[in-house]
């Protein structure tokens, strides 16, 4: 297939309309059959659930052409369960896990025509999101959803590429001990809004999140997991059950151990630990990994010996294999890549 006249190159996070996207309806406790459209409007009551109350959760992933020019998705599998979570907690109707796989593939070759080429730093990303649709007055569950999912091609979600980012330990709490931290819903990124903005202003890419409850122990950024490396190279990620399960994360552990030959945990991480880590990144689907060079905590600096120019030596080999597995140049594990017939 031909593909779009697009300068893939210059491609920012951003949304470009592509042709089609999937739409199913549950009423009356059942999902439709489902169907693609060219209409990227949507039109709903002004007292839907999802206006009212903010019932709504969403998923990201993303398609590439690979360097033998196949078209693949990355492990969706783990994606329509993670959104099953998310629905689950939310009182929404679940979207079955493996029609959710089925619509991504219907998406991506419907839009063949944006997914980027090889080579050119851009991918296809996807958004699927379901929300409650129907009138919502009294604060209860919808009682009707929709589910979609549109694409559209993206460049890199930082500014810069692969320049490491600087980072500030947030006065703000990003989710509740036993609040809806880790699922992925609508609210917990809307309350992160002011804070990032805030960031930004004073000069910071992102902000590092403590745990609500004692303040003392590392949890995400508003929108990646953490990764760290220690000294003599083993890679840790925080443990918390008010973190979202990032799919990057748990692929990367993997590749740690699997393919690089490294220690890997997942554990609780504290704060006062940080200064005598070796290396820092965030890790995520729009971003892979982003290296972190400084974390300022109320003017005191934690600078990693990685340094503000390029990621660390780890990271970077953590990257390089996933990214590689991702782009075919490197064979995946059984089940994590799902070629678009």
């Amino acid at each position: 297939m031909e593909k779009k006249n697009i300068d893939w190159g210059s491609l920012g996070f951003g949304y470009v309309q592509t042709d089609y996207r999937y739409v199913s309806n549950f009423k009356d406790g059942a999902w439709d059959e489902g169907t693609l459209t060219t209409d990227a409007n949507v039109t709903i009551s002004e007292c839907a659930g999802v206006l009212q109350y903010a019932q709504t959760c969403f998923e990201g992933l993303k398609a590439y052409t690979t360097e033998d020019g196949k078209i693949v998705c990355f492990r969706p599998d783990l994606n329509a369960s993670r959104m099953k979570d998310s629905a689950v907690r939310l009182q929404m109707p679940v979207f079955p896990e493996d029609r959710f796989v089925e619509a991504v593939k219907q998406v991506v070759k419907a839009n063949a025509a944006f997914v980027p080429p090889y080579g050119s730093g851009a991918t296809l990303y996807l958004r699927p999101y379901m929300f409650g649709s129907n009138p919502v007055i009294g604060v209860k569950p919808a009682d009707e959803y929709q589910f979609r999912i549109f694409a559209t091609p993206v460049g890199p979600y930082f500014k810069g590429g692969v320049k490491p980012l600087t980072l500030r330990v947030c006065d703000y709490d990003r989710a509740a001990p036993h609040g809806t931290g880790h699922i992925k819903a609508g609210l917990n990124y809307a309350m992160s809004l002011y804070a990032i903005t805030e960031a930004h202003h004073e000069g910071f890419d992102e902000n590092m999140y403590l745990d609500a409850a004692t303040r003392t122990k590392v949890e995400e950024t508003g929108g990646a997991n953490f990764l760290f490396v220690t000294k003599d190279g083993k890679v840790v990620t925080p443990k918390s059950n008010s973190i979202l399960p990032s799919i990057t994360r748990r692929s990367l552990i993997q590749v740690a151990k699997e393919y690089l030959g490294l220690e890997a945990e997942e554990r609780e991480v504290y704060f006062d630990e940080v200064k005598d880590f070796a290396e820092c990144g965030l890790c995520g689907t729009a971003a892979v990994i982003s290296p972190v060079g400084k974390i300022v905590n109320h003017g005191e600096e934690i600078c990693f010996p990685s340094g503000m120019t390029e990621m660390g030596p780890v990271t970077k080999k953590l990257y390089d294999t996933l990214t590689g597995i991702q782009m075919g140049r490197i064979p995946a594990p059984e089940g994590w890549i799902q070629v678009i017939e």
